[in-house]
């Protein structure tokens, strides 16, 4: 297997070479980034081109990592049991299995995705240790030992909201999607709006990069809502000139809500534009 890009996705010449890599090293891709610099799209875009079905879990700060491996649902057990249901003989029939018991028991190669790793408690990763490591894991109400048939391609993705443990990140492959150049993200567009006019997109990608560039910013504009601005710009069929300024200085440009995305963000905008309005 070997990942060559996708159609869909415009992936640099570094992070093919980081999938690849993992690939290799049988390890997980530890994939960090902004918000919105198309993680998880690139699990979703390396396992349809690699024609691997991909199994998806993620992670809210409630997920403990026995879910990915399997619940035992006791109370439906005990409900049936109430019931006369001959089910409750075989235990199995109230073992949920999570996405690595599925994987590891598929009888072809899958992907597995874990969204954002760094939502989850601390301890969660060091608790997938040994099973990404060995893959393997063991099931007590059923006596089994579950062990992956095919070695799953595994893609971890983190917004950096909390350091991860360093014997977890041992055993990744790590790359961090820094955030497109100029003309790294042109491509991006041209990839969902290939019929949208240059001069709108050199006029939208300006004021995308004087508002990103603003100093002080808590959170900046990122690729996907540069793509949902160009979205709404295109529906709205809003003229080129309510993006431009006689002067070339910043304005509030249309549609601002899709990127700035609080209130401190979109008053301290609004300031810089009053300041150069009177300097005017």
């Amino acid at each position: 297997m070997k990942f060559t890009g996708s159609e869909n996705y415009v992936a640099t010449q570094d992070l093919m070479l980081a999938v690849n890599a993992a690939i290799t090293l049988k390890r997980p891709l530890l994939v960090k980034g902004e918000p919105g610099t198309g993680k998880t799209m690139l699990a979703e875009e390396v396992a349809q081109a690699l024609n691997l079905p991909l199994l998806q879990w993620h992670i809210k700060s409630t997920t403990k990592a026995q879910q990915g491996l399997y619940e035992y649902d006791a109370v439906s057990r005990l409900r049936d049991s109430q019931l006369g249901d001959e089910r409750v003989k075989d235990i199995e029939n109230y073992i949920v299995k999570g996405v690595l018991w599925q994987a590891f028991t598929s009888e072809t190669p899958v992907a597995i995705l874990i969204d954002e790793i760094d939502k989850a408690d601390i301890e969660f990763p060091n608790d997938l240790l040994r099973e990404l490591d060995r893959m393997e894991f063991y099931c007590y109400e059923t006596h089994q030992l579950i062990k992956a048939k095919t070695r799953p391609l595994v893609f971890i993705t983190s917004n950096n909201e909390k350091e991860l443990p360093d014997a977890f990140l041992r055993r990744c492959f790590f790359h961090y999607i820094k955030f497109p150049e100029a003309d790294t993200m042109r491509q991006i567009v041209k990839v969902h709006f290939p019929k949208l006019k240059q001069e709108l997109l050199a006029a939208a990608m300006k004021t995308f990069f004087d508002i990103r560039n603003l100093p002080g910013l808590k959170k900046k504009p990122s690729t996907s809502e540069l793509l949902d601005w160009l979205k709404l710009l295109v529906a709205e069929d809003i003229p080129i000139e309510a993006l431009q300024t006689a002067d070339d200085k910043v304005a509030i440009p249309p549609l601002v809500g899709a990127l700035l995305k609080n209130e401190q963000d979109v008053t301290l905008f609004e300031k810089l534009v009053f300041m150069q309005s009177r300097n005017r």
